[in-house]
């Protein structure tokens, strides 16, 4: 029996291992804008590696994108036009907010295609681990075709909604949560830094109580001992929290603490760690400086 054919565009930190959990259930075909992203899940039984999106959707059962932001899954989707058939399931992982996503619901509609709005929550470590939570909104007939792809990249598929971009909008407000869980915790180490307490010390009442968690472990850890190899950057975060502002603003909704936490994320990028990861929120500068 043929297997079943997934195109993944974009193989970078997100991309790069949704593309190796689905190989084992599908035959894969990837592009990346820097080809020797690509070249490197080719060496894989199971992945082909294509130099244009064309050429990688080509023949595809599902297209799946994993790009920075909104003009860049359009743009790759623009040059994939040429190997698209009309009815392909088109599943969008990328946090693009809710305006690009309006845009991408447009062009499936041009393009016959049959869109799963599906951003993940979960950075580097759950990708790798095919523990993703999918957030998904799109038609209910046709599910059967997306969700075995979720399955293979995600511990869990949360279905929002049949409504286009509900997913999307959806991850906003969880961003929201993991921006502010971020810079309370480099606030909390820096004063305590500040005081003359050992800032470890936080983590050590922390741990085992209410305030607890993995997450709030990880970046922790990171902050002190400056490990920052990036499982989500300081970029990308600042890029996300802009989303959220950019839809709490249409939507009449005051988000002071993810603003404050933006200017953070662009004082951190502005001093040369846009590259880390967003736990160097707490290399952010005074906003004096």
């Amino acid at each position: 029996m043929t297997r079943q054919k997934v195109a993944v565009l974009g193989t970078g930190t997100i991309g790069a291992p949704v593309a190796r959990n689905l190989r084992g259930k599908f035959a894969v075909s990837v592009w990346n804008r820097t080809p020797a992203k690509a070249a490197e899940l080719a060496a894989l039984d199971g992945v082909e590696a294509h130099a244009d999106p064309a050429g990688a959707v080509a023949g595809a059962d599902v297209v799946v994108t994993v790009l920075k932001d909104g003009p860049a899954v359009r743009e790759a989707m623009e040059a994939a036009a040429p190997g698209l058939t009309r009815g392909t399931a088109w599943v969008q992982l990328s946090t693009v907010g809710a305006a690009a996503t309006d845009d991408l619901a447009d062009f499936a509609e041009h393009h016959g295609l049959v869109l799963y709005d599906a951003p993940v929550q979960g950075t580097k470590q759950p990708a790798e681990n095919g523990q993703l939570v999918v957030l998904a909104s799109g038609p209910g007939a046709g599910r059967d075709r997306v969700e075995p792809v979720f399955d293979a990249i995600g511990s869990r598929t949360v279905w929002v909604s049949e409504e286009h971009g509900a997913a999307s909008r959806l991850k906003l407000a969880l961003n929201s949560f993991v921006f502010a869980l971020t810079h309370g915790a480099a606030e909390s180490l820096a004063l305590a830094d500040g005081l003359g307490v050992d800032p470890a010390l936080v983590v050590d009442v922390i741990a085992g109580g209410p305030l607890d968690s993995p997450f709030f472990r990880a970046k922790a850890a990171a902050m002190l001992t400056g490990g920052h190899t990036p499982s989500f950057s300081v970029a990308n975060a600042a890029k996300d929290a802009r989303l959220v502002v950019e839809a709490a603003r249409s939507a009449g909704v005051p988000v002071d603490v993810t603003a404050a936490g933006l200017r953070r994320f662009e004082r951190a990028a502005d001093a040369g760690h846009a590259d880390k990861d967003m736990a160097a929120s707490h290399l952010a500068p005074d906003a004096g400086v």
